[in-house]
């Protein structure tokens, strides 16, 4: 962290200057000002190794007119940065709201990998994996690095599992190339690394991969910033009001005092939006944030580039209870990342930090999977995380309606499986909060509605039975 006390007003524009970080005290080149991001005379920047990103945090001073915005985004996970990004190539005025430092560990956004992959039982997140695949790769030729390694992704589990049956449909029905393989095939193909069951079938396709979460987010914020957003982090919100002065609009008012206008808001706030929009608009959102934790597993020696993402492992996912999914080894070398889809119901500002999953199942999937070649002995290493629960798993993208009509929109509940869709929900929320509907792309919009639970308190229907593995709050307080 470095503190730079200067007598002149400091411009967001430092971020682009690169004579200016070599020399902080040059005069920067105004010419490449970012609008509405002025800074005061105290200048805070956080580095953001290995990228040298640069981050403010709460350090702007603003006019009155600096105060309003054409749309306030309230949560600075993937979500809120992937669709302040969205909102700022476009034109519009955007201020960025995070209640805790950018790229902090408490939510859902951090860490070292998530996976990617188009194989879903529920035909409709097809669209949006595609499109998002595709955003990825635009965000990445214009940020200059990389965020996305695309891999091979296998799925697996019963062959009677009717999750498995529906992957394989709708693989089907979009024409994506798959290979249907029994148990000596799947044992065949991996060369021995991936076992499964004579009563079990896998499931081979090309649309996997891993995407790096921290270095993604701080992408997304990066792009916003360059093309006029204003972030401000460490700024809780308190609450949203309709602006009654000017008849139109919200005010965003934060616990300490600031009250900013915007003519929509979108809230993505994650594990918190349930408390947010409780406070707000006195309804219960569906949602229920668990504390979960991703698991790094030892490989034996002799074997580690055999689980290598620069080889030929996949990504994967086991249907059934439990459901385990992981990725090829990457961030940590020897080290392969295995978790449960699971974790215990918490507060997630009363969080118990502890073990995150249930490790019992897990270690024996892992000792009957891979062949004796990873220790199943016990994680070496884990990293929790937060997921925010709807009851069917399905996402949330909705107006907030009542008294806010469609000035508040409201994207959560991504219950632990929507980091790869972000892109595509960035450009689904600014789309809905700026022209009032969703334009572009083929993604189905009524199986997100919010009033969905109004029907039917468990949501969308499903053919197949929950997988997420759940631990109870005695059990939680135990850790």
């Amino acid at each position: 962290m470095h503190l730079l006390a200067h007598s002149n007003a400091y411009y967001s524009t430092c971020l682009e200057d690169k004579h200016h970080l070599s020399d902080p005290f040059r005069p920067i080149n105004r010419s490449k000002q970012a609008p509405y991001a002025s800074l005061t005379s105290t200048l805070s920047l956080s580095s953001f190794s290995p990228h040298n990103i640069l981050f403010f945090s709460t350090l702007m001073e603003y006019s009155s007119d600096n105060h309003r915005f054409d749309v306030i985004v309230v949560g600075a996970g993937v979500m809120g940065s992937s669709t302040a990004y969205q909102l700022a190539k476009r034109g519009h005025k955007t201020l960025l709201l995070e209640q805790f430092d950018f790229l902090h560990h408490r939510g859902s956004s951090h860490g070292e990998s998530r996976t990617i992959r188009a194989t879903y039982p529920e035909d409709y997140y097809y669209a949006m994996v595609t499109e998002s695949t595709r955003l990825w790769a635009q965000a990445q030729a214009e940020i200059g690095y990389k965020v996305h390694f695309p891999t091979q992704q296998f799925d697996m589990g019963p062959a009677d599992q009717q999750s498995l049956l529906s992957v394989v449909a709708t693989c089907r029905k979009h024409g994506l190339a798959h290979r249907v393989m029994d148990s000596s095939a799947v044992s065949q193909h991996f060369s021995g690394r991936i076992n499964i069951p004579e009563n079990w079938i896998g499931v081979s396709t090309e649309l996997g991969g891993v995407i790096k979460p921290t270095k993604a987010v701080s992408m997304f914020q990066t792009l916003a910033f360059r093309h006029g957003a204003v972030l401000r982090d460490n700024t809780k919100v308190a609450n949203i009001t309709r602006d009654s002065e000017n008849g139109q609009g919200v005010i965003v008012s934060t616990v300490k005092g600031e009250k900013f206008h915007g003519k929509k808001c979108i809230v993505t706030a994650g594990a918190w939006i349930g408390k947010l929009v409780k406070t707000v608009a006195g309804i219960d959102f569906p949602v229920e944030p668990l504390e979960t934790a991703v698991c790094y597993w030892r490989i034996k020696e002799g074997h580690e580039g055999k689980f290598a993402i620069n080889g030929d492992f996949p990504t994967f996912a086991c249907y059934g209870v439990p459901y385990v999914y992981g990725t090829p080894s990457l961030e940590f070398p020897g080290l392969i990342k295995v978790g449960v889809h699971g974790g215990y119901r918490c507060d997630p500002d009363k969080r118990p930090w502890g073990q995150g999953v249930h490790l019992e199942e897990l270690k024996e999937w892992i000792k009957e999977r891979f062949g004796g070649m990873v220790d199943s002995e016990g994680p070496v290493a884990t990293q929790l995380c937060m997921y925010s629960m709807t009851p069917d798993e399905d996402f949330v993208i909705d107006f907030l309606g009542g008294e806010f009509g469609r000035d508040v929109v409201v994207g959560g509940g991504f219950s632990g499986h929507g980091f790869k869709m972000a892109p595509a929900v960035g450009r689904i929320l600014a789309e809905l909060a700026m022209e009032g509907e969703v334009r572009g792309g083929e993604v189905e919009m009524k199986q997100f509605s919010l009033r969905r639970f109004e029907e039917n308190p468990k949501g969308n229907a499903k053919e197949y039975p929950d997988q997420v593995i759940l631990g109870s709050c005695s059990l939680k307080s135990k850790m």
